[in-house]
């Protein structure tokens, strides 16, 4: 710029000394409302009324300006003609450098964007053959490499927030720079509750007092008193059959086991009973009275922060005092199993129903306990650590892969093992950028979380700040968390889209040393049912695709006959892994490496997202149709829960537009130019924009933060209005007929929008609903 003002200076022969400055100095509210506007008193003095003026020549002494006469001389034409081009010359700088930089939306700071991005190819992707690819990532990683990266990574202090965790944070980030990537972190500042200092939480039985040592964050901080009542495993279900028995739930503290479902679901189904406090210990089933240690974790039902639900704990802004809904308002606490057996010998009242285990009593109403919990709400920051290898077609279309750094201690086969999987991929796949000639079409972001003992708070509030954003370009989550648990076993939860992938992975995955494939040890009868499991809540991967409507997964090599229970305890140890895994702990964290690495690079690779639109098809038409048939059953006995005129038109005409748009999408696939980029992009798109568009518009993600009606939580989704049919036929005084059918049209519009979305183009819709 400075060239070209000079040269504009020499034209008009004089040196530009006349100019125009704006400083901006933004408040601290972040407006931008001092505007300082600065002109040399040349530009005041001698501008004329035309705007450019006598500045232009500064000799006093000059002849008044005399217009030319029409044709007078070639000389005088070449003028003229010289000077209307000077003067769009400068109209296209000024209009250069006012439009040269294009407003985009915002954007996580370090992701690709379609302004930073490489240029696009045109033509085929400069791919790499499937098999070659394949070949080299089973040639990076290695059983050997495991050793070192888990020595590296171990430590036995490293709890969210804490100087460990920052500094295991500082190793993964000079490891993802060592690799060549582009990192970056993130810092959130959210509240969580930890145990206190003095006095500690505690419960009284029988006159005997107990100091506690594990804690549940986010319970309530008070003391409660109530009657012991065994509840087993504390699933709706056990509730369900102490409600049949007759048995008084009012007021009593329930006494469950670990195992089964989480703890904050343990803790919402008391609270619906009317229970004042729960008391939570070790599943015996699986867990040795040798191993009495303390248990430590989190009772939100939710994901996140509990006290910016939906917002994004960014420093310094100011969101409204609220809470979320998933907070307990009730009393919870873990004691140990010794502490258990303790209070399980003295219980009287009924005996236990079938199946129960046990040889204790279900607790009568004399047998009281006090619960105190003293809990401390505090902040803590929080880091998240970024690294991203760029594609080199889509570079602004990115897969996520992560893992949990923190724990509650040593946490080895809770964050140890997945952060070592992490590294470990990171390292072989920009190795094979930097050095093997492979070019990802795609970007990959690896992602080092911390708060994920809290309730996967640094991957939520990550997703909460560039909501918008993520679910435009991230197009699929993969999660390593507990990958290794045990041997003998192979479980996947994941989005329906992601099922083809996943059969295609297991085929070419094989053991160590082996020519033996995991599909062939795990899935030669029926895959699906023998390896994949519906996602929980308390899964890493369930806000992406429940609340932000990215397709997801989790796997793990686990065992066959229980759960790892040393999960939120202190034995969370290498040794305890070791006994597990048959000392195969270094074996399986190489084979789950190649497991979500080959599913990584399949997603960067080809031309198209491998997703399989067909599934949520047929799983659409199974909730259709479950619901179809309560509603009819409802009608038969001529109740006035529903009107007769109720009819499930609406959503079987709702699901039939998706399975046309579907087919219609998978036949533009077969007819389409594959190497046409710019095609490929648009087809992706729409195949990208399924997963989101099952998100319901028009629930809070204050009050229903999961907001998928197919795999989300509440009664938005097709389950739960099939859920609530069931209660109004059972004549269930809290179900209510016309919050049935707001839920329901609610619910019927959602899936119609989700398949104009996938049809693509407006003439290409139909208004069959």
């Amino acid at each position: 710029m400075d060239q070209a003002r000079s040269t504009i200076s020499k034209i008009f022969n004089g040196e530009p000394h006349s100019y125009t400055r704006f400083n901006l100095t933004q408040n601290m509210e972040g407006d931008n409302s001092h505007v300082e506007m600065k002109l040399s008193s040349d530009m005041d003095e001698e501008t004329g009324a035309n705007g450019v003026g006598e500045h232009l020549n500064h000799n006093s002494n000059r002849k008044p300006y005399v217009a030319p006469k029409v044709g007078r001389t070639p000389k005088n034409l070449c003028f003229i003609a010289a000077t209307t081009l000077l003067i769009f010359i400068i109209g296209y700088l000024i209009g250069f450098l006012v439009h040269r930089k294009k407003d985009v939306a915002p954007n996580c700071p370090g992701l690709p964007s379609e302004e930073g991005m490489l240029p696009p190819e045109t033509g085929a992707a400069p791919l790499m053959d499937w098999d070659d690819v394949k070949k080299l990532l089973k040639e990076k990683v290695s059983v050997a490499k495991f050793e070192s990266v888990f020595n590296e990574f171990s430590t036995t202090n490293h709890r969210a927030g804490s100087p460990g965790d920052e500094k295991l944070g500082d190793k993964v980030h000079n490891k993802l720079k060592e690799y060549g990537m582009k990192v970056w972190t993130d810092e959130h500042f959210v509240k969580v509750q930890d145990p206190p200092a003095s006095p500690s939480n505690s419960y009284t039985f029988r006159n005997q007092t107990e100091q506690l040592e594990g804690f549940l964050s986010y319970s309530a901080a008070e003391t409660a008193t109530g009657a012991v009542l065994y509840a087993f495993y504390g699933q709706e279900s056990d509730f369900k059959m102490l409600r049949q028995k007759g048995i008084n739930m009012n007021g009593r503290v329930m006494l469950v086991r670990t195992g089964r479902i989480s703890l904050a679901e343990k803790v919402a189904n008391a609270a619906k009973m009317n229970a004042s406090a729960v008391l939570i210990y070790p599943d015996p089933e699986v867990f040795s009275k040798a191993d009495n240690s303390a248990v430590f974790g989190h009772v939100h039902l939710g994901s996140g922060d509990p006290y910016t639900p939906g917002f994004p704990s960014f420093n310094h802004t100011q969101f409204p005092p609220i809470q979320s809904s998933g907070l307990p308002k009730i009393v919870a606490q873990t004691i140990s199993a010794l502490n258990a057996d303790k209070i399980l010998k003295y219980l009287g009242g009924e005996n236990l129903p079938d199946g129960w285990g046990g040889f204790h009593k279900l607790g009568g109403e004399s047998d009281t306990i006090t619960v105190t919990v003293n809990n401390v709400l505090t902040e803590k920051k929080l880091i998240n650590v970024f690294g991203v290898i760029k594609g080199f077609v889509d570079a602004d279309r990115y897969v996520v892969i992560g893992a949990q750094r923190d724990a509650w201690g040593p946490g080895f086969a809770t964050s140890t093992v997945g952060t070592s999987v992490l590294i470990e991929l990171a390292r072989s796949i920009s190795d094979m950028v930097e050095n093997n000639g492979f070019k990802p079409r795609r970007s990959i972001v690896f992602a080092s979380w911390s708060g994920g003992e809290y309730g996967s708070i640094g991957a939520t509030e990550w997703l909460e700040g560039y909501l918008s954003s993520l679910s435009m370009k991230a197009y699929a989550y993969i999660n390593l968390d507990a990958v290794v648990t045990g041997q003998g076993g192979f479980k996947v939860s994941a989005s329906p889209l992601l099922h083809s992938l996943i059969q295609s992975t297991m085929k070419e995955v094989n053991y160590p040393n082996s020519k033996t494939t995991l599909y062939s040890q795990f899935g030669k009868i029926n895959w699906e049912a023998s390896v994949m499991r519906p996602m929980r809540m308390n899964d890493a991967a369930y806000p992406f695709l429940a609340f932000s409507g990215i397709p997801s997964l989790s796997f793990s090599f686990n065992s066959e006959t229980s759960y790892y229970p040393y999960f939120g305890t202190l034995l969370d140890t290498r040794d305890k892994l070791n006994v597990a895994t048959g000392n195969q702990a270094t074996q399986l964290a190489e084979l789950a490496s190649r497991f979500a690495g080959h599913m990584v690079l399949r997603l960067v690779h080809d031309h198209l997202l491998r997703f399989d639109l067909k599934k949520y098809k047929n799983i659409i038409q199974i909730n259709v149709a479950q619901i179809d048939m309560r509603v009819t059953a409802i009608k038969r006995m001529q109740s006035q829960k529903l009107p007769q005129s109720l009819t499930v038109q609406w959503l079987r005409s709702a699901s039939g537009s998706y399975s046309r748009a579907a087919d219609s999408l998978m036949a533009d696939i077969q007819n389409s130019n594959l190497d046409d980029v710019e095609m490929c992009r648009i087809i992706n798109d729409r195949i990208m924009a399924v997963e989101r568009n099952f998100l319901s518009p028009f629930v809070s993600p204050r009050e229903t933060p999961f907001r998928h009606i197919l795999l989300g939580s509440g009664p938005h989704t097709l389950k739960g209005l099939s859920n609530h049919l069931e209660a109004l036929r059972a004549n269930n005084p809290d179900a209510d007929a016309e919050q049935f059918r707001n839920q329901f049209a609610l619910a019927t519009w959602t899936l119609q929008g989700c398949a104009n979305t996938l049809a693509g183009d407006i003439w290409a819709l139909d208004n069959e609903i």
